[in-house]
């Protein structure tokens, strides 16, 4: 599994440090298990699956099946993003009563796929 993870982290574009991030785990959990000094436990490979839905759980586990769709993460902040874009991904409301954060981005694709991209 350890590799499996590895060609993830590899596959997705992102530092370790960024991965710990987005799956929402310390970047020393990620350091021990990549290291080999500790193994993933059921809520490290979790948080995984939950990040990239799009990775099939028994390739994860088991090394079987197929790996699925690894992407790069969306960046909405780069420098060539035009302030259209920018506006519309703001949240489509405003109450000024309440604060409105963004948890989660889905893209469904013309093919039935899909990806989810989460703020943690």
């Amino acid at each position: 599994m350890l590799e499996r993870i590895k060609e993830i982290i590899a596959k997705s574009g992102l530092s370790n440090g960024e991965f710990s991030d987005k799956i929402g785990i310390q970047k020393s959990s990620l350091s021990h298990v990549l290291s080999g000094r500790n193994k993933p436990s059921l809520d490290f490979v979790l948080k995984i699956l939950d990040c990239f839905p799009e990775i099939n759980s028994d390739w994860l586990l088991f090394g079987k099946g197929e790996r699925g769709q690894i992407s790069a993460p969306i960046v909405t902040d780069s420098p060539t993003t035009s302030p259209e874009i920018k506006q519309h991904i703001k949240p489509p409301f405003h109450d000024s009563g309440m604060e409105h954060s963004i948890d989660k981005i889905v893209i469904f694709y013309s093919d039935g796929s899909f990806q989810s991209y989460n703020s943690k």
